[in-house]
């Protein structure tokens, strides 16, 4: 590779502790403005719901520092003001279910004055806007009410439209009433599926209708401002976040993960408190049963408590429920991700307990195989996330914890434990710090550069191995999925950069931009101000090749299947996403002699899943999961709607029989005798066979150049 002139070359680059952030931040958004100018009619009826002097002030500060800061370098235009708008809409009404085309159409002068309004820190607009859209939420509220006095007919043919993202506003308020009839009917032929009355039906749906009401009327004007101040900052990417005080304190709890509860990340979206992250070493990643995309409708106390329906809820009292002391029970009821309302609920049962780096740390298992006549052993290190005890490492303890420690250490055991070949598991691995990455890189490569990392006003630098000598020289397969990110995406991008190891999985998720975190009080004059904090998009990340991590991510040499979808999972489906794009390479030794043909294990791995029946019940599962994100609708007759559950019952009924007479065990009657839990991780095993294959290649003396 040709070197890169005019570079700045060191190990730990200007904003190298900086955290390689990398999903959404929780919950819903909030905020204020003042009074720059006389108070609208609308706003001035509202009373005390107006913007405040300090949203005045952290106006500015946004403004300034986005602006300022920013990897675009761009200044808000009248362009860019149609995309708050547009933004700011979605976030408030997203599912079109509220307001009117003649809501829309009022608001249309606004697309190119916001610009203006933001830079006067005027955010009296957005709190006309916001009123107006709770006008309309009470008025549905008050309609799906009256509508509970009548059981619905269930046996019309008639369907429902549940996603409505690219569905035009009602353009009447007849339409928008007709919308709300079919919600109220989907929602009652739910819990009938469910096995309920209609009495237990119209009572369940009265508390539920009557909670979203007192949720529109709970927002304050934090929550107003934040979801404004979101929507500017989410047109430039969606990485730069504005987060409220409240908020700020729940992003801090979450990225030390050092609280009392379940270790789950969740987020609101159309009225279900949703997971958007298991957090790897707390209870619900431990009991593998909660999973992202999971809807939460209910939630129990103790392993007996009453189910309260927390649909519609707002989320921070829905995770008030959730935390508790640490050995307490709460139980959760779900209806699974990427399923159509209706479906199936099930009920979680989990402990509570302290979420720690400690309980996050990476962790070794010992797999055996067969080559031959010979048993192979195969080790697989799980890193959940980079971790780094970056206090005690600042404090100048020379045995501080972090994920590059304790691989080597468990590299060291596997050895010991006679493995030849190495999978490293970053599957569901957001990221974390970048010189662990690095680190973590430098046990696999003998020196050279890692990563190259571009700031705002273009200055390239690259940050070299940080690590003296190799950890592990065999076999090494890296598995991903579409959910690593980020700092995974630089370990598994050098790793195959470099042709050390072989990349297997799924397209990652394609986030190779950096973040950084600005808490607001410190521009405050005297005391604390309560101004929140601001994270803003500050460089990329580009791989020694040159190619960006972003938008694109890494692609696997050996594809895997997987039940997330890359079409709806992945910064390419985030609208405001930075490009891909590449810069010149840096000088770079690739390792070729270590890895083995690449035609030959694909063509190994091929023939092995073929006659696999894991691998064949989870690409059914895979397909099945697909036509159910393809549906866009459902039917609102009752026996039509259980026809085709039942179905699909069957039909996973029969995949999973199928997989278990090939296995010799007995087939199941039903599904409410099918444990989850027991399914093998078909992924995992088959990542295993192809570090066990480059093995036996090593072995016989047949590897050869990876092409």
């Amino acid at each position: 590779m040709n070197p890169t002139s005019g570079r700045r070359r060191q190990r730990y680059p200007r904003f190298l502790l900086a955290f390689v952030l990398s999903g959404a931040i929780l919950a819903l958004a909030g905020s204020v403005s003042y009074r720059a100018t006389p108070l609208p009619p609308a706003l001035a009826a509202a009373g005390e719901f107006v913007p405040s002097e300090r949203h005045r002030r952290v106006m500015r500060l946004v403004t300034e520092v986005v602006e300022r800061q920013h990897y675009r370098q761009a200044t808000l235009d009248d362009t860019m003001s149609a995309q708050v708008l547009e933004r700011y809409l979605e976030a408030l009404d997203g599912g079109h279910s509220y307001l009117l085309a003649g809501d829309v159409a009022d608001f249309a002068p606004l697309r190119n004055r916001l610009d203006d309004a933001i830079h006067a820190a005027d955010a009296g607009p957005a709190f006309e806007i916001f009123l107006r859209f709770r006008e309309r939420n009470r008025e549905m509220i008050a309609w799906a009410l009256s509508l509970l006095d009548t059981e619905p007919d269930f046996t019309l043919d008639e369907t429902y439209r549940f996603d409505r993202a690219d569905a035009p506003w009602p353009a009447s308020r007849e339409e928008l009433r007709e919308l709300w009839r079919k919600r109220v009917k989907n929602d009652a032929l739910s819990l009938r599926l469910a096995g309920k009355n209609w009495g237990e039906t119209r009572e369940v749906l009265r508390k539920r209708y009557e909670r979203l009401g007192r949720r529109i009327e709970q927002v304050t004007p934090d929550d107003v401002f934040e979801t404004f101040m979101n929507a500017f900052a989410h047109v430039y990417d969606p990485h730069s976040n504005y987060l409220s005080p409240r908020n700020s304190e729940e992003y801090n709890i979450a990225m030390s993960l050092s609280y009392e509860g379940i270790g789950a990340s969740l987020q609101l979206v159309d009225d279900y408190v949703t997971v958007m992250n298991v957090l790897p070493g707390g209870p619900a990643a431990a009991s593998g049963t909660l999973k992202p995309q999971d809807r939460i409708t209910a939630v129990g106390q103790g392993s007996s408590g009453t189910l309260v329906d927390v649909v519609g809820w707002r989320i921070d009292d829905v995770v008030q429920l959730i935390r508790g002391p640490v050995n307490t029970v709460v139980r959760l009821q779900i209806l699974p991700g990427g399923v159509t309302p209706g479906s199936p609920e099930t009920v979680l049962q989990l402990t509570r307990n302290k979420v720690t780096l400690e309980a996050q740390a990476a962790q070794l298992e010992m797999h055996k195989t067969q080559r031959g006549q010979r048993d192979l052993s195969v080790a697989v290190i799980a890193v959940p996330s980079f971790y780094q005890d970056y206090q005690a490492r600042v404090a100048g303890d020379t045995e501080f914890r972090s994920t590059t420690r304790d691989v080597r250490r468990l590299i060291e055991q596997a050895r010991a434990a006679g493995a030849g070949a190495l999978v490293m598991d970053l599957r569901d691995n957001g990221g974390g710090h970048l010189s662990e990455a690095a680190g973590l890189v430098g046990l696999f490569v003998e020196r050279g550069p890692v990563v190259q990392l571009r700031e705002t006003g273009g200055r390239v630098e690259v940050l070299d191995d940080p690590e003296p000598g190799v950890a592990w020289s065999g076999p090494l397969v890296v598995l991903v999925n579409r959910a690593s990110a980020s700092a995974s995406e630089i370990f598994a991008g050098a790793i195959q950069d470099y042709r050390r190891g072989l990349v297997v999985g799924q397209q990652t998720y394609g986030k190779g931009s950096v973040q950084n975190l600005f808490p607001l009080d410190r521009y405050a004059l005297g005391p604390k101000a309560g101004f929140g904090q601001l994270t803003v998009t500050i460089g990329k990340y580009y791989r020694v090749t040159g190619d960006s991590t972003q938008h694109r991510g890494v692609s696997p040499d050996i594809d895997l299947p997987s039940l997330l979808d890359t079409a709806d999972l992945g910064e390419s489906t985030r609208d405001s996403a930075l490009p891909w794009d590449r810069i010149e390479p840096t000088r770079f030794t690739p390792q070729a002699d270590d890895v083995p043909a690449l035609t030959q294990l694909a063509q190994v791995h091929s023939r092995r899943v073929a006659s696999s029946p894991d691998f064949a019940a989870l690409l059914g599962d895979v397909e099945w999961m697909q036509r159910l994100r393809q549906r866009h609708e459902v039917s609102l007759n009752l026996a039509a709607r259980k026809a085709e559950r039942d179905a699909d019952d069957a039909a996973r009924l029969e995949r999973e029989n199928r997989r278990r007479t090939a296995r010799g065990l007995a087939p199941l009657q039903d599904l409410e005798s099918f444990d989850d839990e027991e399914l093998p991780d078909a992924v995992l095993d088959e990542a295993i066979e192809i570090a066990a294959d480059a093995a036996d290649l090593e072995a016989s003396g047949t590897a050869i150049r990876l092409s």
